[in-house]
């Protein structure tokens, strides 16, 4: 009798034990994103003849079932598969310009099965699990393991911009930068790094004069762009290993002035003014409200509109009546705040830090380095799509068409966050020797 009573419940710990020693809340937290993110998809249409929220249910789905799979498979064996991976990588995204299909301007995506699969979102983790394996191997505390991080990323990079897919190179810039860091690579190389970027923004910025300093016809520079210029000069002559005879510090220069002079005459010469649009709009959105400015007018009436506790559930006026554009993709953090207020904002924020955080700690407690880095590359890949998703909807940063992780439709975006999800919970459940039977 008594070993009849205790059959059922040795079954049910044979059935849980592949899964015994993941991380749960990280992994039931993102599934509760994905149903209240269908929730909110299904309050953005609930007057269009559209069924997006069925679909945002069943791909999480899917999702959670691959990621169930691959948290009981042994990450280690992706370090003999990274070559392959970053092939495949590759293959799919030329595939893009050759057989993709174009949407607003964009050729991203490839049609499979009648469903269009945009290989760029897959991409993202193709490159963590690449990066995680060089790094692996040899630490980023050299220059010359930097450079080449660098290098094998610069190929997927290209092809991306060349969809062209400016959010998502923006996103493999900051695993890149996530990723190195955690490799023990130099702060000051790391900043080295993005400043070509700071020094083009700055060099087309007069301030304190009323225009840019004209050298040259095609040659200008601000004053902020000179003195930016000058302190990175100061870091490469601190942090970068060539420091005799300033080579260090005269290289850090030359590249702050050439990027810098790069973006302007880019600024002059390449962008179109639809592109400077959306690249500043966000500064003054009130200047084109019913052109550029509109997406990000139209969400910060939404988010103030529902005030401390919001409108309720499918009672927001401004999400009911579709003022805002793309709601239920890259705005629906709106949605949120128009229809459960400044709190419930604060509780999908809270959520998503309790997500980072788990991440944080599968970093910090993964037996090898090879595991901590996959971990750091998925948690550099969502908080930089979480400031930017809700940083440009409240008007602070510019609208970049990244999606909001686990909440925002799109199936490719969301096989890539649970697939990225299964690949850290396996390196939580390898942190013990486990036997299954």
């Amino acid at each position: 009798m008594l070993l009849k009573r205790s059959l059922p419940k040795n079954r049910w710990k044979s059935w849980i034990k592949p899964w015994q020693y993941i991380d749960w809340l990280l992994f039931c937290l993102p599934i509760v994103l994905s149903i209240f993110g269908g929730v909110m998809i299904l309050s953005t249409e609930l007057k269009q003849p559209v069924t997006d929220w069925w679909w945002h249910w069943l791909v999480a789905g899917i999702g959670v079932v691959i990621a169930l799979f691959l948290a009981r498979c042994r990450y280690e064996h992706l370090i003999q598969w990274h070559w392959v991976t970053y092939a495949l990588t590759n293959l799919s995204l030329l595939a893009v310009m050759f057989v993709g299909t174009s949407a607003k301007g964009a050729q991203r995506w490839i049609p499979i099965a009648g469903f269009n699969v945009q290989p760029s979102e897959f991409a993202k983790v193709g490159i963590i699990i690449t990066l995680a394996a060089l790094l692996h191997k040899r630490t980023a505390s050299s220059i010359e393991s930097v450079f080449r991080a660098l290098a094998i990323t610069a190929i997927p990079w290209a092809l991306i911009f060349l969809q062209p897919d400016l959010a998502t190179s923006l996103i493999f810039g900051a695993i890149v930068l996530g990723m190195l860091y955690w490799a023990n690579a130099n702060p000051g190389w790391l900043i080295l790094l993005i400043s070509p970027v700071v020094a083009a923004i700055l060099f087309s910025i007069p301030w304190p004069f009323s225009e840019p300093i004209v050298l040259f016809k095609e040659l200008s520079f601000g004053a902020l762009g000179l003195a930016w210029s000058f302190a990175m000069a100061i870091v490469g002559w601190r942090t970068l290993p060539w420091r005799r005879f300033g080579f260090g510090a005269i290289g850090a220069w030359s590249l702050n002035i050439l990027g810098g002079e790069l973006g302007v005459f880019a600024w002059n010469h390449v962008l179109k003014e639809y592109q400077k649009a959306r690249l500043t709009v966000f500064t003054n959105p009130d200047h084109d409200p019913l052109g550029a400015g509109y997406h990000l007018i139209q969400s910060r009436i939404a988010i103030g509109a529902g005030e401390i506790w919001g409108w309720g559930l499918f009672k927001g006026p401004m999400t009911q009546l579709n003022f805002v554009p793309e709601q239920h993709t890259d705005f629906i953090f709106s949605a949120v705040g128009e229809e459960f207020g400044f709190v419930g904002c604060l509780v999908v924020l809270f959520v998503f830090c309790l997500i980072c955080y788990r991440l944080l700690h599968v970093a910090q407690t993964a037996k090898d380095n090879f595991g901590s880095l996959l971990a750091i590359g998925v948690l550099s890949m969502i908080v930089f799509q979480l400031i930017i998703n809700v940083g440009m909807t409240v008007g602070l940063a510019p609208v970049a068409g990244i999606p909001l992780p686990w909440m925002s439709y799109g199936r490719s975006a969301m096989l890539t966050n649970f697939i990225s999800l299964g690949i850290v919970e396996s390196v939580a459940n390898f942190r013990q020797r486990q036997k299954y039977y």
